[in-house]
């Protein structure tokens, strides 16, 4: 018997014993954070698992499997043109408005299919943090300071992080260009413009699908607000005729799949999540059930599910029962967070920063928890902090960014996200306070 493995077996069950013969069931603030997990799994389940990460898987597997691994790399690769490559990851968020999970499927594709390091980490903080109607709405709510502030720190940013990402880490990135180069050039089954097409019917499906409610009930946005389910129907119809076009789906699937749809759609107008769960459903029963291309493109989304799905609801439930939903408590009670973030000092902006990365945001949410934060005291330097490190960032996130990039990136990328996020509040807070 090897006593030193059989030491190690003791101490994890008594570990686990003496946790659940001292778990703290019946006390209010413990009982309260189990509640707030399971809201906040709910909520979340309810909100973004079926409008946001299931468009992103798909969009995330069309990558892997309809892009070759030659355009990837032609414009965000370890050899691609360094500006090119820096500036189309650093905007993506301005067309992409998801939030820092929805993100991860469409980084995990671009990185598995050869992408540099510096370019991939830029789009990884760009997707969410370079969102057009979130930065507006911070300037509505918050002051055009820190509206203005937070578009060109999150822009500065996503540049900054992929450019120090690639150079702490040069040596493999030079191994992969290296790599790259000894790769043939891969045959290209059918025009860039029809796979552009086909990329925008999905991102549009994703964009408008999640448009959020605008604080007035007049302008553009409200506008958009108001028809997004009509265009997200004519996003998905332009998917379905590409789909029967380019990619060989048989038309009377596509058919059985958009006549349910449509009919629930009328049946349930004030529901219209229903009509979408359907055409969800019919998009994967006649992906999975070809033969050809669609296949492997359900093949690649459903790997790709497989691989996050598990590690966001575990971020999500730990992130809960910690901090609670918004205006809830956790087991992390918010008088501490509120304490921590008034004033412009280093550690107010640093616990701001630190926060901010480790809470879950969805898409505008970040700006009415900060209006209440700013109510009770939060200075300007910390409030800048946390919107440039808050949305990026979140547990579940980083379990994920782990999965995909390993430990020692994961916890450079984290630190850097901090670091900077922290150094523009205190810069900020002086020239504004």
């Amino acid at each position: 018997m090897n006593w030193k493995t059989e030491w190690k077996v003791l101490a994890a069950i008594a570990g686990v014993f003496l946790a659940f013969f001292y778990l703290p069931v019946g006390t209010e603030r413990f009982d309260n954070a189990v509640l707030e997990a399971l809201y906040l799994a709910k909520w979340y389940a309810r909100e973004h698992v079926l409008l946001c990460l299931i468009p992103a898987f798909f969009i995330a597997g069309a990558i892997a499997v309809f892009v070759s691994q030659a355009s990837v790399m032609k414009y965000l690769g370890a050899r691609a043109n360094k500006i090119l490559a820096y500036a189309v990851a650093a905007v993506s968020g301005t067309i992409l408005a998801v939030c820092s999970c929805t993100v991860l499927p469409l980084f995990a594709g671009i990185y598995r299919m050869g992408a540099g390091l510096g370019p991939a980490s830029a789009f990884l903080y760009s997707g969410p943090a370079v969102n057009v109607l979130a930065i507006v709405l911070t300037a509505r709510v918050l002051g055009i300071e820190l509206g203005i502030a937070r578009a060109i720190g999150a822009i500065i940013f996503s540049v900054v992080i992929g450019v120090l990402m690639h150079v702490i880490f040069r040596k493999e990135e030079s191994q992969k260009a290296a790599a790259q180069m000894a790769l043939p050039e891969e045959e290209v089954k059918r025009p860039l413009w029809q796979n552009g097409l086909y990329f925008a019917s999905m991102v549009g499906i994703l964009v408008f699908a999640n448009w959020g409610k605008p604080g007035e009930a007049t302008g553009i946005w409200a506008a958009i607000y108001h028809s997004k389910w009509v265009v997200t129907s004519l996003f998905a119809a332009s998917l379905g005729t590409m789909l029967v076009l380019w990619f060989a789906i048989k038309w009377w699937k596509v058919a059985l799949t958009a006549l349910p749809t449509v009919a629930l759609a009328f049946i349930f107008p004030e529901q219209p999540m229903v009509a979408f769960a359907a055409a969800v459903i019919g998009l994967s029963w006649f992906t999975s059930t070809d033969k050809g291309e669609a296949g492997e493109w359900f093949s690649s989304s459903w790997g790709f599910a497989k691989q996050i799905m598990p590690l966001l609801l575990i971020g999500v439930l730990v992130a809960g029962a910690l901090l609670g939903r918004v205006g809830q408590e956790g087991l992390l009670p918010s008088e501490w967070v509120s304490r921590a973030v008034g004033g412009n000092s280093l550690s107010a902006n640093f616990f701001a920063s630190f926060a901010g990365a480790f809470m879950y945001f969805a898409t505008l949410t970040e700006v009415p928890i900060l209006q209440g934060l700013i109510g009770n005291g939060m200075g300007k330097g910390p409030s800048l902090a946390l919107l440039l490190a808050g949305p990026a960032l979140s547990l579940p996130n980083m379990l994920v960014i782990r999965s995909v990039l390993g430990t020692k990136k994961t916890i450079v990328f984290i630190s850097l996200v901090i670091v900077m996020a922290t150094f523009s509040g205190m810069v900020f807070g002086t020239l504004f306070g």
